[in-house]
């Protein structure tokens, strides 16, 4: 393959920067631009030397070699670290160009990696998981990925899946060993209905457990002047949205994030819901709606002084089929016993957030263990789930067993598809994509 090289590290001033290089031709590509030889030198070493070009010096650097196949990529790597300067990388960059090697797609040593067997698809989304985390449970989840969690929650269901296809095939190859329908009742289909158990609870943590990596988009929903907006801030510990004693004064959706405890939620402060005749008010109430749609937890805020009114029970019974915690402003005026009573004024939301905490403690935990790590991979997880679905229905209707095989071998490369060992058109671009530069 072709010698690639880019910036690895973040391009701007510093104390100093990484160049990567990766390929067959990646020491001698090097050699051309610095005052040493690199051809004696071993894997894992370092070595001083100047980079030069046409004019003279550029840089005085540290070369780190890495050996094929024991580097990042599986190829000859060389790394080199010079002063972080913005103009001279970049110059380093353009000698190194110059020199026989082309610019690294983004994500192409990790693709690299992956294509050379170091690891698999699902680690290689770790590496990038780990790129973006913003908090300790993300960084946990792809420390997982990358040593191989994704793979060993899936090899079981795998094993399941061809020990199911093989009686199958030994029955098709040696029919007098079994009777079809005696090996279809009695082992085939509890084995695959014990799988889709088995799939499911996979599913079901591993949705509920990106959700909460991911934070929860969450909608404050409430009648004007109720202090959505106020609650908003409070939470944000800054003012973002507009608060004033005029009714209707938030027109547009504010959002903002904010972390309690191990949660992270997407907050969402809407226009309040009621009748308008004022055309803006009337969009923001309509933006109000499509978020409330897509809401994965919706905060319904009513006002302890005036207690429930018409207003109040129409955003109950909108909110009805929601996630949601219905919680009572403005309790330093009144407060409403069982309930759970904030201020915002007084900035006090401390029982808010215990409700919050309290509703996703069960889910936390389970952020925290191995599961599947994105959409891709719990689509993946479904289209397996589908197809055996399929089989059973097809075992259960007295199919043919070797057609029930049809749909047990699409569930198992649905599942293989997962860490890559079976892969679509355009599945790796699609996913090296998303990675930054000189990764």
């Amino acid at each position: 393959m072709d010698t690639i090289t880019a910036i690895a590290t973040v391009q701007g001033e510093g104390a100093i920067s990484v160049i990567r290089i990766s390929g067959d031709e990646a020491v001698p590509v090097c050699e051309k631009i610095l005052d040493r030889s690199l051809s004696d030198l071993k894997g894992y070493r370092i070595r001083h030397a100047y980079v030069r070009d046409e004019n003279g010096i550029v840089d005085e650097v540290l070369v780190s070699m890495f050996r094929a196949p024991h580097s990042y990529t599986g190829e000859d790597c060389v790394e080199i670290s010079c002063h972080g300067g913005i103009y001279v990388t970049r110059r380093i960059l353009s000698i190194l160009l110059g020199a026989g090697a082309r610019m690294a797609r983004r994500g192409e040593f990790t693709e690299r990696a992956f294509m050379n067997g170091k690891m698999d698809l699902a680690q290689a989304e770790g590496v990038a998981d780990l790129i973006r985390a913003r908090d300790d449970m993300n960084v946990r989840s792809a420390v997982h990925s990358l040593k191989g969690s994704v793979k060993k929650l899936l090899d079981p269901l795998c094993e399941s899946l061809i020990s199911i296809i093989a009686q199958i095939e030994v029955n098709i190859d040696y029919p007098e060993y079994n009777d079809v329908e005696e090996l279809t009742s009695e082992i085939i289909l509890p084995s695959a209905e014990q799988w889709l158990k088995e799939i499911h609870e996979l599913i079901t943590e591993a949705s509920r457990a990106v959700q909460i990596r991911s934070g929860i988009d969450t909608v404050i929903l409430g009648k004007p002047n109720v202090g959505k907006s106020s609650i908003l801030n409070a939470l944000l510990e800054e003012d973002k949205a507009i608060v004033t004693d005029i009714a209707g004064t938030t027109r547009d959706i504010v959002e903002g994030t904010v972390h309690i405890g191990d949660l992270t939620l997407n907050l969402i402060d809407t226009a309040g819901i009621h009748e308008s005749t004022d055309k803006i008010e009337q969009m923001g109430i309509e933006r109000s709606l499509k978020a409330l749609q897509k809401a994965q937890l919706v905060i319904v805020v009513l006002d302890s002084v005036s207690g429930l009114t018409d207003e109040d029970r129409e955003l109950l019974e909108l909110s009805k089929d929601k996630e949601r915690i219905i919680i009572y402003n403005k309790k330093d005026m009144a407060e409403i016993p069982d309930t759970i009573a904030v201020s915002a004024l007084e900035n006090d939301l401390d029982a808010l957030k215990e409700a919050i905490i309290h509703k996703y403690e069960n889910d936390v935990q389970t952020a925290y263990q191995d599961t599947l790590n994105n959409e891709r991979q719990i689509g993946l997880a479904l289209q397996a789930e589908s197809h055996m679905k399929d089989a059973v229905s097809a075992m259960k209707a007295g199919m043919e067993t070797d057609l029930v095989t049809i749909d047990l071998q699409a569930a198992y490369d649905a599942l293989k598809e997962i860490t890559g060992e079976s892969t679509r058109d355009g599945l790796l671009d699609e996913i090296f994509s998303r990675f930054c530069l000189g990764k």
